[in-house]
C-alpha cells in the first residue's frame, strides 16, 4: 500500500466575467463603426474617381451608405465635374459617426467596467490510498 498527496490550485478574479463582456461590446462598437467608416470611404473615393453607378458593386454601395447620408443631404453644395463628385457631406458624416462611435465605446466602457478587486487563489489537498498486488512469477524449477 501506498499514500500519495495531490495539490489541485485554482485562480479565479472577482468581476472578470464582466471586464471580458466589456471588453467584446466594446469591440463590436468599433467594429461596426469601422465597417461603416469602410464604406463610406468607398463611397466617397467612388463618387470622387466617378465610377460607374450601373455598376452592381457601386449601386450596392450607393444604397448601402444612403441611408447614413440622409441626415447629412444637402449640407453642402457638391461640386463636381466630367462626372468626378466631391461629396463633403459624406466626409462630415465619416467625422460625425466616428465621434458617435468613440462616444458609444467611451460610455459602455464607462458605465460596465470594473477594475480588478482581487484575486482568490484556492488550494486543496486530497490523499489518495493506492493498494496494488503483485504476483510472483514462479520460478520453473524443473530440470532442464
Amino acid at each position: 500500500m501506498s499514500e500519495y498527496k495531490e495539490i489541485r490550485t485554482s485562480h479565479s478574479e472577482k468581476g472578470s466575467r464582466g471586464r471580458i463582456k466589456t471588453y467584446i461590446s466594446t469591440q463590436l462598437i468599433w467594429l461596426i463603426f469601422g465597417i461603416l467608416e469602410a464604406l463610406l470611404g468607398l463611397r466617397f473615393i467612388f463618387k470622387l474617381i466617378g465610377a460607374n453607378p450601373q455598376n452592381t458593386f457601386a449601386e450596392f454601395l450607393y444604397n448601402v451608405t444612403g441611408f447614413f447620408l440622409v441626415p447629412f443631404a444637402n449640407l453642402t453644395p457638391e461640386p463636381s465635374a466630367n462626372g468626378l463628385v466631391l461629396e463633403i457631406s459624406t466626409l462630415i458624416a465619416m467625422a460625425v459617426y466616428a465621434l458617435i462611435g468613440w462616444a458609444l465605446e467611451r460610455a459602455v466602457y464607462v458605465i460596465f467596467f470594473r477594475p480588478q478587486e482581487g484575486a482568490e487563489s484556492r488550494q486543496t489537498v486530497v490523499h489518495h490510498e493506492t493498494s496494488y498486488s503483485m504476483d510472483r512469477e514462479k520460478e520453473d524449477t524443473r530440470p532442464n
